[in-house]
């Protein structure tokens, strides 16, 4: 029964893109199915997903912080920077709606998202370095997330800065400080080991039903909030894909680190970008639907971008 389980949670690993649209479009047909997740149950839905993630974090994984020092620095300094700086200038070219603009902003507040340690591995990425830079990420994001959106959008909508702080607090540093605990208790114990193998697939479904709450109450303004929305969030994901590879390239990364960075810098944790958006800005529903649009975009950007790497690989053997 283990192993079955943890066959599935493989496989979820490996198709997240089309689960969680899967679940989008379920929740879009038949709202009822995920009626349930909203409001607490959505922010102790992410913050399951985040003990996951402390779950699998090992001992060598915070050594990894120590051995590379600059290389996380710079991983750092791009994540919060690149992706932040991107939606506040597309918020202005394209003249956004106040709630499309907050929802914008805020994914590019938040940290790197935990399903991009598994495209990372798709592609022959650094994944130690990846998991350096998401743990890091999430570590550093209650103080800069709300930072950076009181600073990047505070003159236009009210930012509750503290307020954010505690819920990042809550559903991120908690859960994951939690989740290392006890693998540090525990994680040499069998069991244990085997029972972390169905985490990253639990963590998929957590997702997926995040998603799945946000599209159930806010499914019939995807299309009514216009092609502009679904534009912006494909520029801000690729322009980050494209400048955290650039500066790879810049600080004369090796190629596996620079894929990596690439995908930790492209892909944000949109899941937690929904939840707050739900929590601090339910006067500007568009917040959170944008929001949701990253989480699905992202794993789906996600996916593709590891499949042009792994050609490009291909390519360069066959050639």
């Amino acid at each position: 029964m283990l192993f079955f389980l943890q066959s599935i949670s493989a496989w979820l690993s490996r198709y997240t893109s089309p689960f969680v649209i899967a679940a989008a479009a379920a929740a879009f047909v038949m709202p009822g199915l995920f009626s349930w997740v909203h409001g607490d149950v959505q922010a102790l839905v992410l913050g399951f997903i985040m003990l996951t993630m402390g779950m699998t974090l090992r001992p060598a994984d915070f050594r990894i912080l120590a051995a590379q020092p600059l290389d996380i620095l710079i991983g750092a300094v791009a994540q919060f920077s690149i992706m932040p700086l991107v939606a506040w200038g597309l918020v202005h070219c394209c003249d956004l709606p106040r709630g499309i603009a907050a929802g914008l902003i805020l994914v590019g507040c938040c940290p790197g998202g935990v399903s991009s340690n598994i495209m990372s591995f798709l592609c022959k990425g650094d994944v130690p370095y990846s998991v350096g830079m998401t743990t890091v990420s999430t570590l550093l994001a209650p103080l800069m997330t709300p930072l950076l959106m009181l600073w990047l959008a505070g003159e236009s909508i009210d930012v509750d800065a503290a307020g954010m702080f505690r819920s990042i607090l809550f559903v991120t540093i908690l859960p994951v400080a939690i989740g290392a605990f006890c693998n540090g208790k525990w994680g040499k114990h069998p069991g244990y080991t085997e029972v972390c193998k169905m985490m990253p697939g639990l963590s998929v479904i957590g997702l997926a039903c995040i998603v799945g709450g946000v599209t159930a109450a806010k499914g019939g303004s995807f299309f009514t909030s216009g092609a502009l929305i679904f534009l912006t969030v494909f520029l801000h994901n690729a322009l980050g894909y494209a400048f955290g590879y650039g500066v790879g390239r810049i600080t004369r990364m090796p190629r596996a680190k620079r894929r990596t960075l690439s995908i930790e810098v492209g892909m944000q944790n949109a899941g937690l970008a929904t939840v707050l958006a739900g929590r601090h800005f339910p006067a500007m529903p568009e917040a959170a639907v944008a929001s949701a649009i990253c989480c699905v975009w992202h794993s789906i950007s996600g996916t593709l971008l590891a499949g042009v790497f792994n050609f490009i690989d291909r390519w360069r053997r066959n050639g």
